[in-house]
């Protein structure tokens, strides 16, 4: 088979601002960052988050074997940084692809308890788009971050009665 050992290692979004989206995806939905390469020369910094649930083994502290060990592990969030666009009064933000011409859709993060994440959002004023209880999907919701893309949440258990139910 061809393809033994592939993984889909990360998925990026750009971002406007990295003080507010890192501290989103760590202090909000609990990653971690894992990585920050700073391209002064090109003009970008990328930032790799992770969440430690999903690691295959403990990250190394050197950073040369840090960065094979990054390469290697799956669900990993890239947040890329054009220098420059958090001053910028006219830099209105990227497209988060829900809204038209529709494209990328969101990102998912699943949490032991949906509602009890959903009320800590709540509390900590995250924008919903839609919470647990809303529509017809019930148990699953989606919150906006900082740059406006959904992220998905909803918890395994949740998950499983929807879809079981559904058929």
């Amino acid at each position: 088979m061809a393809n033994v050992g592939n993984r889909l290692n990360h998925c990026m979004l750009r971002i406007k601002d990295p003080g507010k989206s890192v501290a989103f995806y760590e202090d909000v939905l609990g990653a971690q960052l894992l990585e920050r390469f700073d391209f002064d020369k090109m003009g970008f910094s990328l930032f790799f988050l992770g969440f430690e649930a999903g690691f295959d083994k403990p990250m190394p502290e050197d950073r040369g074997e840090r960065i094979m060990w990054l390469a290697s592990q799956s669900g990993v969030l890239e947040l890329t940084h054009n220098h420059g666009t958090e001053s910028d009064s006219d830099f209105d933000g990227y497209h988060n692809g829900n809204s038209d011409p529709k494209g990328f859709g969101h990102i998912c993060v699943s949490v032991p308890d949906v509602y009890k994440a959903c009320s800590r959002f709540e509390e900590l004023g995250v924008e919903f788009v839609k919470r647990p209880d809303d529509g017809s999907m019930k148990g699953i919701a989606f919150i906006k971050d900082p740059d406006g893309y959904w992220i998905e949440i909803f918890s395994p258990v949740e998950l499983k009665n929807l879809i079981l139910n559904a058929s």
